[in-house]
């Protein structure tokens, strides 16, 4: 599938007031849950709990129920035909695939770590496929979706978690930065390039990813704060999985994340990041939003981790097992194959090939990581400093000397 840019008429959500929160709800139980996904719009958003619909939480942004089923939104509208439509369902499978091969990998000893994306395919493919080929992203370490939308070989992922490089592509090829460990440092280097593009005059949307996690960082407060003063272009993109490893959302935060913004002086809209077409058109007027000059603004991506943080957290441990059944039936993925069921816009033809393309992405990915080249061992003294110093040249020969040992023993 080409790039989805079709133009849209959709504006950011009017942000709603906030009003005071009562003692008795300051800490909802996170144990009152029901077959609903949980519900933001009662658990932290300044007020007493509110009962909202089952399909949404309240304030939410929802083109597609998650049995399939298209419903209009006042502020976002989209059109999308039926190729389109089979083309972000192929992105989601291909990269849920994917994730699950690099996954087995890790358990196999291929891999040292895995941060999985299982469940937030919705969020991922949707934005990535709402940027332009010019807009600059700066992911976390998990958007390995918006990296096959980038056109990132899938592969090239791999390279960081099996310690043989520090990131195996190049950022300017695809506009897609380097993936970044440190937790929400690439807001501050996503509103930096921003406001370096504002002043080159270049009309572009700066992307950041990250979780609801660094939300909590003062390096995300910082960049709100800069590109709030300075009008950059950046569109702030949280992919609230509910989940910081073990802490929930309203451990740390009373109000919705998304209304964060207001009080930084710029927009903010929350879309529900299982609605593959929500996301999309959300994604779409927020990119077009920033990259006209009307300064930043902030996307929550109201979404589940299905699995665990990283394969080293075991999830069992502080998760409700009835939660994540409850979430099961709102998978991105099965929410949009119902919706091609019901519109006819997918025959068994396309679905058979689409496992075919799976299985060979699986085996393209094993084949790849398992001949991954060693790096040299010498290579961590190279462009320490500029001019060479004499200090890392005595180091290197300590160290060529210590490895020459092991040779000679043999």
């Amino acid at each position: 599938m080409g790039r989805v840019e079709r133009d849209t008429n959709g504006k950011h959500q009017p942000l709603g007031s906030i009003a005071p929160r009562p003692p008795e709800a300051r800490r909802p139980s996170r144990t009152d849950r029901t077959g609903r996904p949980a519900d933001p719009g009662g658990r932290n958003d300044g007020g007493a709990r509110v009962t909202v619909n089952a399909a949404q939480p309240a304030e939410m942004v929802q083109l597609l129920t998650p049995e399939g089923e298209r419903v209009e939104h006042p502020d976002y509208a989209i059109d999308i035909t039926p190729e389109e439509l089979r083309g972000l369902y192929r992105d989601m499978v291909l990269t849920r695939r994917f994730d699950a091969e690099a996954t087995t990998l890790q358990r196999q000893g291929e891999l040292s770590l895995w941060p999985s994306l299982l469940g937030q395919e919705a969020a991922q493919i949707g934005s990535g496929r709402a940027l332009r080929e010019g807009d600059y992203v700066f992911p976390t370490y998990r958007e390995h979706g918006v990296a096959w939308c980038r056109d990132v070989d899938p592969t090239s992922l791999l390279g960081m978690f099996r310690g043989v490089n520090h990131g195996g592509w190049d950022p300017n090829a695809h506009n897609f930065h380097l993936y970044t460990i440190v937790i929400g440092a690439q807001t501050l280097h996503a509103t930096g390039y921003a406001m370096g593009a504002a002043k080159d005059g270049a009309e572009i949307a700066v992307v950041a990813y990250f979780g609801d996690g660094a939300s909590s960082q003062g390096d995300v407060a910082e960049s709100f704060t800069f590109a709030a003063v300075y009008n950059a272009p950046v569109l702030f993109f949280c992919q609230n999985n509910q989940w910081a490893i073990s802490e929930p959302t309203e451990r740390q935060t009373r109000v919705p994340l998304y209304r964060r913004a207001a009080g930084f002086g710029f927009p903010g809209v929350r879309v529900d990041g299982n609605d593959v077409l929500a996301v999309l058109a959300v994604t779409r007027a927020a990119a077009e939003h920033v990259r006209t000059g009307q300064g930043p603004m902030l996307v929550e991506a109201f979404t589940y981790r299905m699995g665990a943080h990283t394969t080293n957290d075991d999830p069992s441990r502080y998760r409700p097992k009835e939660e994540e059944e409850a979430w099961q039936g709102r998978d991105p993925i099965l929410r949009l194959r119902r919706h091609l069921d019901l519109q006819g816009a997918a025959d068994e033809a396309f679905f058979a090939g689409l496992d075919e393309e799976s299985d060979a992405l699986a085996r393209r990915v094993r084949e790849a990581i398992r001949t991954m080249p060693n790096p040299d061992n010498m290579a961590i003294f190279e462009h320490v400093y500029a001019d060479g110093h004499s200090l890392v040249d005595e180091e290197r020969a300590q160290y060529a000397a210590y490895a020459a040992s092991f040779e000679e023993a043999r």
